[in-house]
């Protein structure tokens, strides 16, 4: 097993210097930046990323009216999401007595067009393509022998990760993905942050959540992505593409960390660890290293 990992982090720093992949990303989602479905007007500033982050794979949001005027309803039940606006008014200051602007700040709410019944084709939109998903088996024979006590696994919305509060992996599900390939390094690559939970290996970064951006952040980023190379060298899928955009990978998160290549070894000595605790692989070694020394990413 030890041989595996050496392959695999040689073959990571010999790719360092290759290619730039800041964000990887090889699952389908929405097509564009949200918009409301009747006007195609896109939002704007924070209003991206609360809709965003509600994951649909449609862009197209609209209005409780707006579905209705359209011959659509909303299904029961739906929670919608705000759209915030400055509402601009004519107004005097107070201390000088001349004219000036108010801005008040004010929302609306609006649904995605997936959460509506009825809507005529050309707002309900074209599903994504999906991928014919046919499982590996070396990589379901890892998920499956995954300790009793690992982060559940749940396939939900448009967003891979581990969320240290609730202890749990979210992944798009399989057939969203470009290849099968692609969805075992990442959920490999989440599996490895859920080692980081405090009743695991307690892991800085992940027991104490880092900022994003930070250096212990980044740090954990390399934990993660040489975590999900060694399995995904365990279950022979290292094929170069997949290597090099690991590498470019982890080459972007070390550009954070001011470009110390040492960093690297560090991090594989964490994700060694990391691995070996999801295979079940010396597992009592790698806790006790856990609970004997710092980890390597802090």
């Amino acid at each position: 097993m030890a041989s595996v990992y050496e392959i695999v982090t040689d073959r990571i720093v010999k790719q360092l210097e290759q290619g730039v992949v800041p964000w990887r990303r090889p699952w389908g989602g929405p097509d564009g930046q949200p918009r409301n479905a009747i006007s195609r007007k896109p939002y704007r500033g924070c209003n991206v990323f609360l809709l965003a982050s509600a994951s649909y794979d449609s862009p197209a949001w609209l209005t409780y009216r707006q579905a209705d005027t359209a011959g659509g309803h909303v299904r029961k039940g739906e929670r919608g999401w705000p759209v915030v606006f400055w509402n601009i008014k004519e107004g005097v200051d107070k201390q000088t007595g001349e004219p000036r602007k108010l801005f008040i700040l004010r929302y609306y709410t609006v649904f995605n067009v997936e959460q509506c019944d009825g809507l005529p084709s050309n707002l309900a939109g074209t599903p994504a393509p999906r991928l014919d998903f046919r499982p590996l088996d070396e990589c379901e024979r890892i998920v499956a022998g995954l300790p009793s006590d690992h982060a559940p696994i749940r396939h939900v919305g448009n967003q891979a990760c581990y969320v240290p509060t609730l202890d749990e992996v979210r992944m798009p599900t399989a057939d969203r993905f470009d290849s099968a390939e692609a969805y075992y390094s990442v959920l490999f690559h989440e599996l490895t942050h859920s080692t980081g939970h405090a009743s695991r290996l307690n892991r800085n970064g992940i027991a104490d959540v880092a900022p994003f951006g930070s250096p212990t952040y980044s740090r954990e980023e390399l934990v993660a992505e040489m975590g999900a190379a060694f399995l995904c060298g365990q279950a022979g899928i290292d094929a170069p593409a997949l290597v090099e955009q690991q590498a470019a990978y982890v080459g972007s998160w070390l550009r954070k960390l001011r470009g110390d290549v040492r960093l690297v070894v560090e991090a594989a000595a964490a994700a060694q660890r990391a691995a070996d605790w999801l295979l079940q692989a010396g597992r009592a070694d790698a806790t006790e290293v856990a609970e004997a020394e710092p980890a390597a990413c802090e």
